[in-house]
């Protein structure tokens, strides 16, 4: 067994992994970020939410570093205007054929322009889920194809599952190296650039604060996270994820309905260093 580093940061995903399934911030959250800013240990959230959908975590949180909204297509400051500090917008000549085939195929699609959030029926399945979530109503419009410029996202959104794995498949193969699709949620198909990912995301942090990616830890409990695991030292998966995705993480926390963000802050970032003052985890 060999030792990591020191966690100096860690970055989180929110839907499933921060977060319970009603959206809430517990108690016990919020204690575990406050004692990783007391270690001197930054903490960051990257999500498939756009970034205004995170604005009502940065002040329980108290939240210092950039976040990454749609996996990291959008990066803003921790602020109330939350100012872009880069958008990494899909080329427009692609994003009609990508809404358009997703109908074909039974989808429901969303676009995300910077900001704004727009789609054909705001009573569609998991619309009025999602208004919740992000705390801010969607424009509603019969031709999505006339918002194809400054496009950061398009969601593909059905409940068929096996649906939503062949498409995941097929966009990849269809558009190549020239788009990123990846499931946020079981029923969210999120697809944008190639480096408007969590990994990517993971990588600009590591870089603006000194950061090894051997001194990062990551939660995530979606395939998209995978990307994220991939650039740091530690990773950590949600006990709600699927089989696979576990496989690809180094430890296994409690689900978000066990307070399993928590639970892996205290235990395997917090709890060597309160153990021994020098390691955070070990493999």
């Amino acid at each position: 067994m060999t030792n990591t580093p020191r966690i100096r940061l860690v970055i989180s995903d929110v839907d499933g992994t921060l977060v319970t399934p009603d959206k809430q911030l517990t108690k016990r959250t919020i204690a575990a970020v406050r004692k990783l800013a007391e270690a001197n240990i930054a903490f960051a959230i990257t999500s498939g939410r756009p970034a205004r959908g995170m604005r009502m975590l940065v002040e329980p949180l108290g939240l210092r570093t950039p976040i990454g909204g749609f996996n990291g297509g959008i990066v803003v400051h921790p602020d109330a205007k939350m100012a872009p500090i880069e958008v990494k917008a899909m080329p427009p000549n692609i994003v009609a054929p990508i809404i358009r085939g997703l109908i074909r195929r039974g989808f429901d699609p969303w676009i995300y322009q910077n900001n704004e959030w727009v789609l054909r029926d705001a009573k569609a399945a998991h619309a009025e889920h999602e208004q919740g979530n992000v705390q801010f109503a969607p424009i509603v419009t019969n031709d999505l194809e006339s918002h194809v410029d400054g496009v950061v996202k398009i969601v593909g959104v059905s409940d068929d599952m096996a649906l939503m794995e062949r498409c995941e498949v097929e966009a990849r193969e269809r558009f190549g190296d020239i788009i990123s699709a990846a499931r946020s949620r079981p029923h969210y198909l999120d697809i944008t650039r190639p480096d408007a990912n969590k990994g990517e995301f993971v990588r600009r942090l590591s870089r603006e604060l000194g950061v090894p990616r051997e001194a990062i830890a990551t939660l995530g409990d979606m395939s998209n996270d995978v990307h994220m695991f991939a650039h740091s030292g530690l990773s950590i998966v949600m006990g709600q994820a699927s089989e696979d995705l576990k496989r690809t993480a180094s430890r296994v926390t409690k689900s978000n309905t066990e307070e399993g963000f928590a639970e892996a802050i205290e235990r395997y970032v917090l709890g060597d260093v309160e153990s021994t003052g020098a390691r955070y985890a070990e493999f």
